[in-house]
């Protein structure tokens, strides 16, 4: 019973962490949505934000929820120690404060120890696939948190002194849910694509990337838009683009003026989230929906490719 109260009582804590959208709360929230946040509760041990941002577009947050809980909560031939530190690791090298902070605690909470991405060997060649699916669903998700969250988890005006109990009260509900076995996966069927080949022997895995890929991809995005990711991230190495935003506007300038805000917005999601700020957001002139949905698909895109370059140098 105090757990569940105390779960209630983080409702609002959840939702002050959402900035550039409007986030939706349990009250406003549709039969879709409700049935998400039950189970992200139910299952996560509190209403994460990362899932929650994604609110104002239903498919889109079912989608992400697939991915977290089929690939990351959901038991596993990989314990959930080992996958919060892949977590931790991945998040690191994006540079996305929030998820370290949260996979961090959460990998100590499990019994975690710190893990090496370039160390593939460490995984058994059926547990591979379980830790390539972690580390595609935290490049997936580090670029929405650091668009749409504060750097850490807490609301903007509380005092950073709470960042440590509150992180403490967080990974502890965290670690006392209990997530149900892969499985369930309410999305529709899709294709494996090839690019995902590697995740076959792993039919979980399998089944939540192929199917959210499938909504992402569903996303109204200008053709041109599309066009101009796909061949920025066939040439991409993996490393950081810039230092400066220069980039972005020489590579938007290749598409119609129509789509260059949209553009400037799905690259910087892709490669430097971190650098997506109120005027990138403000130029696309998209409602919430919209939003989410530019960002989701650019974000699967990039992390599909991601974890291709780090499973091969030459991203095959």
């Amino acid at each position: 019973m105090a757990r569940s109260l105390l779960r209630t009582a983080l409702r609002g804590l959840s939702l002050a962490q959402v900035r550039h959208v409007t986030p939706v709360s349990f009250r406003q929230a549709g039969p879709e949505v409700l049935q998400v946040y039950r189970a992200v509760e139910r299952e996560f041990g509190v209403l994460a934000p990362p899932v929650v941002l994604h609110a104002a577009a239903p498919g889109v947050l079912r989608a992400s929820w697939v991915m977290l809980r089929e690939i990351v909560l959901a038991p596993s031939l990989l314990d959930r120690g080992t996958k919060e530190a892949v977590a931790a690791a991945v998040s690191e090298a994006n540079r996305c404060p929030y998820c370290v902070t949260v996979h961090t605690g959460t990998m100590a909470k499990f019994g975690g120890t710190t893990v090496d991405l370039a160390d593939a060997g460490r995984f058994g060649a059926d547990e591979l696939p379980e830790a390539l699916g972690v580390a595609t669903t935290l490049q997936y998700f580090n670029r929405m948190v650091s668009i749409f969250l504060t750097e850490r988890p807490m609301p903007p005006y509380a005092p950073k002194w709470l960042l440590g109990p509150v992180t403490g009260m967080l990974t502890g509900l965290i670690a006392a849910a209990g997530a149900a076995p892969p499985g369930r996966n309410p999305l529709p069927e899709a294709p494996l694509p090839q690019e995902l080949a590697w995740a076959a022997s792993s039919p979980d895995v399998a089944n939540a990337l192929a199917r959210a890929k499938a909504v992402f991809d569903a996303a109204e995005i200008p053709s041109a838009v599309r066009g101009l990711l796909a061949a920025e991230l066939s040439t991409w190495d993996g490393k950081p683009k810039g230092p400066s935003r220069a980039w972005v506007w020489d590579a938007a300038d290749r598409v119609g003026p129509g789509d260059r805000a949209a553009a400037r917005l799905a690259l910087l999601t892709a490669f430097a989230p971190y650098q997506v700020d109120d005027d990138v957001i403000g130029n696309v002139r998209a409602d919430d929906t919209a939003l989410i949905g530019l960002t989701a698909w650019a974000s699967m895109a990039a992390a599909v490719r991601a974890t291709a370059l780090a499973k091969s140098p030459t991203g095959s």
